[in-house]
Order: structure tokens, then sequence, then C-alpha cells
């Protein structure tokens, strides 16, 4: 028997030691590759998802704590020809460099605006303590996240 969760919309089961961590599961056994294995020390965010809607750092996350959890991964925040508010304002602002820190990032996002549509540039600035870019730097990432409608800003 196995470790039964939803993903992504999507009934998953995981046959295997429970103390695998989420991140390994998702890219290796389920094929899920946007969450980054950066640090695998649950320091650098890249691997952040939504864990029955809370931000958490998959790398972290013993597969075995997660039975009946509903888990929503980069991949489960677009649709394959529509990216996502936030996904789109990261592209108009040419937010991406290397890309490690991506999905982190648009997930940490993702969950702020669910829950403050409109955040202040500190609010963003908090919220985005956990994610760690070591390519562009942040200013730009805010500038793209009071962008997004919701927040007040311009459609580009």
């Amino acid at each position: 028997m196995g470790i039964r969760f939803k993903i992504n919309d999507e009934f998953l089961e995981f046959h295997g030691d429970p103390r695998t961590s989420l991140l390994f599961a998702l890219r290796n056994t389920f094929r899920l590759t946007g969450s980054k294995a950066a640090c695998t020390e649950g320091f650098c965010g890249s691997c952040t998802v939504l864990i029955d809607g809370e931000p958490a750092v998959a790398c972290l996350k013993a597969v075995g704590t997660l039975e009946d959890k509903e888990i929503v991964t980069i991949e489960g925040v677009a649709t394959a020809d529509r990216l996502s508010p936030v996904q789109k304002a990261f592209e108009d602002h040419d937010v991406v460099q290397c890309g490690m820190c991506f999905p982190g990032l648009v997930m940490t996002v993702t969950h702020l605006l669910e829950h403050n549509p409109k955040p202040s540039r500190g609010e963003v600035k908090s919220a985005l303590t956990g994610n760690l870019c070591r390519c562009t730097g942040y200013e730009r990432i805010i500038d793209a996240v009071m962008a997004i409608p919701a927040v007040g800003g311009q459609t580009p």
C-alpha cells in the first residue's frame, strides 16, 4: 500500500521509503521536474511547493508525512498554453536568468497573492525572504509582482 496524496489535482500514490523527500519523489517518481534541487537543505527555496495551501520546501518534507495532503507544484499553476499571472509578470520583467529560483519564487508569490491580492512592496519583500536568487537581484522580482493587475499594476 502506498502513500496517497493529491498533486496538481491528481490523486497519486508513492510506493517506496516514507523518508524519501517530496522533492525527490516529485522529480524522480512523478517526473515533475519543475521544482529545483538547488541546495537540498531547505535554505534556498527553489523547491517551494504549496502543501494544503501553504508554502513549504519540498526537500525537507518526507513523503510519509504527506498522506492525504494536497500539493501544488509549479506545473500546477499554469496550463500548457497559458502562463499564470505571476509567471507572465516575471517573463515581462525579465526576472529569470539561470532559472533555478524561478519555480520557488512563483510558488511563494502565488501564495502571497492568494492571501493578499494587494501587497505592499514591503510585504512582497517579506514574503520572499525564504527564496534566494543569486542572478537577478530582487528589485526586478518585486517590480514584476507590483505590476500584476491584482496588485494594482498595469498590464504591460
